[in-house]
C-alpha cells in the first residue's frame, strides 16, 4: 500500500509518502526542491555516484512513522543539503524549511 498525505509546515505544504513492504516500511516527505527520509536512503551514494544531479537530501534513522520523521533528528546529509544549511542533528521538520 502506498499513502501520500499532505503535511502543512507554517504556510508550507509538503507530501508525507508511507510506501508498505514486506518486513519494511519506506518513508519519505518531500517538497520544495528537496526531501528527507528513513533510514533506507543511501546518503553516500547520492554524495559519490550520483553527485552531478546535485540532490538536497537528509536521512533519518530508526523512523517508523512520518511524524516520527519529521521530529528525528538527521543522521546523515547530502553535500548539496550542507550548503543550503542543512546539517546532521537537525530535525526534519528544520530541514525541509530550508528545502523551500
Amino acid at each position: 500500500m502506498i499513502d501520500v498525505t499532505p503535511i502543512e509546515i507554517g504556510s508550507n505544504t509538503f507530501l508525507g509518502i508511507t510506501v508498505l513492504l514486506p518486513k519494511t516500511t519506506l518513508l519519505v516527505i518531500t517538497g520544495g526542491s528537496g526531501y528527507i527520509m528513513c533510514g533506507a536512503l543511501d546518503v553516500g551514494l547520492l554524495n559519490r555516484k550520483l553527485r552531478d544531479r546535485k540532490i538536497i537530501a537528509g536521512r533519518a534513522v530508526g523512523v517508523r512513522t512520518i511524524d516520527q520523521l519529521l521530529d528525528a533528528p538527521l543522521e546523515s546529509v547530502t553535500h548539496e543539503a550542507e550548503k543550503r544549511g542543512i546539517h546532521v542533528g537537525m530535525a526534519g521538520r528544520d530541514a525541509l524549511l530550508k528545502m523551500i
